[in-house]
């Protein structure tokens, strides 16, 4: 029992590679290694200007976030008062 235990896996043909399961299998582990790596890529935020002229910004949720220059101007005028707003309500702000 022990002998048959030890020897090389072999197919009904004799061969002794690879089933096409274990193919798949390599295939479809070596797809997550790459998905995988596409999201640390994905997590960051990049900028690009829409066909309307506006401002994109990539990388904060599925979906880009697009305001026109002005209004980014004002938003960002605003970043103290925003971030002072988001402290004073933190327990009821949801964050991912």
């Amino acid at each position: 029992m022990t002998e048959t235990m030890n020897r090389p896996a072999t197919r009904p043909n004799g061969a002794t590679g690879k089933t096409q399961a274990e193919k798949d299998l390599a295939a479809a582990l070596a797809k997550v290694a790459e998905l995988e790596a596409k999201l640390t890529v994905k997590n960051t935020i990049s900028f690009k200007v829409s066909e309307k002229g506006a401002v994109s910004v990539y990388g904060l949720q599925r979906m880009p976030v697009t305001l026109y220059a002005e209004q980014f101007i004002r938003l960002l005028e605003k970043a103290d008062d925003i971030k002072g707003f988001i402290r004073a309500n933190k327990s009821a702000l949801s964050f991912k």
